[in-house]
């Protein structure tokens, strides 16, 4: 079962960096404080950590186990522990093909933006029709969208230590401290402290069931679980490495960013709109469209804006890195080629499933899916269909076909498990039910029954 070929990251800092820097992306920068804002702030965020402790905490050790204890990538691990079972490994397998495209077309944009605050641009950037215009053209959005996937594939072709492990070891540092600096500097602005104490004081009246759905879905999105990146990351885990500090390290990086993001964000939508709903409803439009006008009104606001999307890049970078890691992997592990051959190969997929995405808005705006535009199909069948489905299947198959036993072993072989009980009771009874929540909810909602 082992491949001592198989590379591997040097050591626990090494892999805590490159996993927490899969985990940290977009999601971590717009999608939390989006739903923070929207689900009544602080009992959200109440709400979301007590999940990343429990169910993202099993469920994460469960897949980074999987992929050490096999040293093989997800369709492998399965199939070598239970050939039934293979069928979990495809279905993780297809998730970060289908997200990895969409996912670099967004990136595309953050370049875009980025450039444009370097080139002097900033004030055009913040202007109403701004963001709509650009992804509206014909070409312009797949130029940056292939510039993006050019630069992670680059990386990628680099291998673990030289490529993904080395750029997460500068990325990650660099990526805390501007959010930081960006931070400190929103939570200064008149009226920020409104939106301190919304953000940080739990409202009990606000909580309800959605808000528990959301904060749960929003752990699948940012957490990469359910993709089979944590299995791939896992597979280059060290033995001695231990995995329950490791995986205590890689959420507390994950949540930390995150929470810092909603500092960044929401005290600086009170402070230039008070706060209203229209203001924080607007998912990425919060960044690329409410966020550059921010920064107009800042003294060396071009600057900030500037540290700001490099951090946006960065956050964006890691994850597509272990996106495009993940589906080498499988392919390597699946077809038996060169890594070289199979990067090449990932590319030019990418390539042609990433310009309807990328055009999307503009010149393929007329053609929906389900109602749906390209990248917002791409991104419901990932996220809120086989995600769920995928982290069911696993729960099902480590609770009651190769038993916690089996990873609580894997998890003891690199020192004392601490919260094994904990994972236990989660991975068999608590995860599984809430899942098959998110999943019908997302369903009933895509249907019109029901509003997340």
């Amino acid at each position: 079962m082992e491949n001592n070929s198989r590379s591997s990251f040097t050591g626990k800092i090494g892999f805590v960096l490159a996993a927490a820097g899969s985990a940290v992306g977009l999601g971590n920068i717009w999608r939390f404080p989006y739903l923070a804002a929207k689900y009544g702030g602080g009992i959200f965020l109440l709400v979301y950590l007590i999940l990343a402790l429990t169910f993202g905490f099993a469920l994460m050790t469960a897949e980074i186990a999987l992929g050490r204890k096999t040293k093989l990538s997800a369709i492998g691990a399965f199939r070598s522990l239970n050939k039934k079972f293979s069928i979990v490994g495809y279905l993780a397998s297809v998730v970060p093909m289908i997200i990895l495209p969409y996912y670099c077309v967004i990136g595309g944009w953050v370049t875009k933006y980025l450039c444009a605050f370097v080139s002097g641009s900033a004030s055009l950037a913040a202007g109403d029709s701004y963001f709509g215009n650009f992804i509206s053209q014909p070409v312009e959005p797949v130029i940056w969208f292939v510039i993006y996937l050019a630069v992670t594939a680059i990386v990628v072709l680099l291998g673990v230590e030289k490529g993904v492990e080395k750029v997460s070891k500068i990325m990650m540092p660099i990526l805390i401290v501007l959010s930081i600096v960006i931070a400190g500097y929103s939570l200064c602005m008149p009226g920020a402290m409104d939106g301190l104490v919304y953000y940080l004081k739990p409202d009990f009246s606000k909580f309800s069931v959605t808000t528990v759905l959301a904060a749960m879905g929003q752990l699948f999105y940012s957490m990469s679980l359910s993709m089979g990146i944590m299995i791939t990351y896992g597979s280059y885990m060290k033995k001695e490495v231990s995995l329950e500090s490791s995986v205590k390290q890689i959420e507390l990086f994950d949540t930390g960013i995150a929470f810092i993001a909603g500092l960044m964000i929401i005290p600086a939508v009170f402070a230039f709109s008070g706060g209203t709903p229209e203001a924080l409803g607007k998912g990425p439009g919060l960044m690329f469209e409410t966020l550059p006008k921010v920064f107009e009104t800042m003294a060396g606001g071009t600057y900030i804006g500037i540290a700001f999307f490099v951090l946006v890049l960065f956050a964006a970078l890691t994850s597509s890195i272990s996106l495009m890691e993940t589906v080498v992997s499988i392919i390597v592990d699946k077809f038996k080629i060169r890594r070289s051959l199979s990067c090449v190969l990932v590319f030019l997929i990418s390539v042609l499933l990433g310009v309807p995405s990328a055009l999307g808005y503009g010149t393929w705006g007329s053609i929906k899916l389900l109602g749906m535009s390209f990248l917002d199909f791409f991104d419901f069948t990932s996220n809120s269909v086989l995600m769920p489905i995928v982290a069911f299947l696993t729960c099902i198959f480590i609770g009651y076909i190769l038993k916690p036993k089996a990873i609580i072993e894997e998890v003891e072989s690199s020192g004392k498990f601490k919260q094994k009980k904990l994972f236990e009771v989660v991975i068999k009874y608590v995860a599984p039910v809430c899942i098959l929540l998110i999943l019908i909810s997302s369903i009933l909602e895509a249907l019109g029954y029901f509003k997340i």
